[in-house]
């Protein structure tokens, strides 16, 4: 591996809501607003300013995941009007999971100020790199504001072992976004990183002999809703793919749109084997350009409510790894997030 991907341990234990959801916020004249700042991001080294007489904020800078809970937990019985996440696609996900037993499926409107390293949520929302809470909070009294649904990773004999977010991927996928921690240690971020990480992880498979690690498959099934082993072009061993990236949202950095399926359902893209015929479709696979000599050559997508996977190595999700294990990926709630 190149750069370092930090490795959990395990996936958070999140309990279940419990009793009645979250009530609603009061009619105020002036919002209350829920504020999670990552003062580890990528662009947070200056003090977050002050906002007078538009919102009446409750900032909060945690030091530790382990103190997400219970901020979300007085965001709720405060019942504020907005929460905003400050930071990258990681301090999303990690929101996201701790918040998902007390929120439940009744969540206040979501602000997002893209100040990480990666922020695929904030390109799919058409949110600006300039996009302030100043600008959000303008926005937010227009109701402008689009719905999006993120995954949720979940042990399939633990239930309350899961995560939420909206990038997974495993195979090969672990190995370019480890390339892409060096990407960012070099000053590449956002679209620019995704451009040098994915160039320059096609030429390592393209060039790389047929053992290492970008050209290896890795063991994993992959099974649809109903239970059934999903399509393999029979290239490549039937218990490995080389591949697996899904995600609910529709446009990533650097201008890619890998999927054409429906918008409202998990969308799955497979590449089961390294064949070099295969590693030179990549350039279309990845602006969604695929033919069915494409499809018969070892590339699948799938349009999904719900997907097991059992895989031998690690997977990521929004950035960071998990361990290997037995999952089940399914559809989050629905969430509202501010845009312009």
């Amino acid at each position: 591996m190149h750069g370092t991907v930090h490795l959990f341990d395990s996936l958070p234990q999140v309990e279940r809501p419990q009793g009645a959801s979250v009530q609603k916020a009061p009619v105020r004249a002036v919002p209350l607003v829920g504020v999670i700042r990552n003062a580890r991001s990528h662009r947070n080294r200056d003090p977050l300013p002050e906002w007078k007489g538009r919102a009446t904020l409750l900032v909060e800078m945690p030091a530790r995941r382990s103190e997400l809970s219970d901020i979300l937990v007085r965001f709720a019985e405060k019942r504020v009007d907005y929460i905003v996440v400050d930071g990258g696609d990681g301090t999303v996900r990690d929101v996201l999971t701790c918040g998902a037993g007390i929120f439940g499926e009744s969540w206040p409107p979501l602000i997002v100020l893209p100040n990480g390293k990666t922020n695929a949520l904030a390109t799919d929302l058409g949110l600006p790199t300039d996009w302030s809470l100043s600008d959000a909070l303008a926005a937010a009294e227009g109701g402008n504001s689009l719905q999006r649904r993120p995954l949720v990773i979940s042990q399939r004999d633990n239930a309350d072992a899961r995560v939420q977010g909206f990038v997974f991927g495993a195979g090969a996928f672990t190995a370019a976004i480890s390339l892409g921690q060096d990407a960012h240690r070099h000053g590449a971020f956002n679209s620019m990183a995704v451009v040098v990480t994915a160039l320059w992880s096609l030429l390592q498979a393209l060039f790389g002999s047929a053992g290492n690690v970008w050209r290896r498959g890795t063991k994993m099934r992959l099974r649809g809703e109903d239970g059934c082993e999903l399509e393999h072009s029979g290239y490549g061993r039937e218990d490995e793919r080389y591949l697996v990236f899904a995600s609910t949202l529709c446009r990533f950095p650097a201008g890619l749109r890998p999927f054409r399926e429906p918008e409202d359902t998990m969308r799955m893209a497979v590449l089961d084997t390294s064949r070099l015929g295969l590693l030179l479709r990549v350039p279309l696979i990845l602006t969604g350009r695929v033919g069915e000599r494409t499809r018969r050559m070892g590339y699948h997508t799938h349009g999904l409510e719900r997907a097991e996977i059992d895989i031998s190595d690690c997977f990521i999700l929004d950035g960071e790894a998990f361990p290997a294990g037995r999952y089940q990926l399914s559809l989050g709630p629905k969430l509202r997030f501010v845009v312009p």
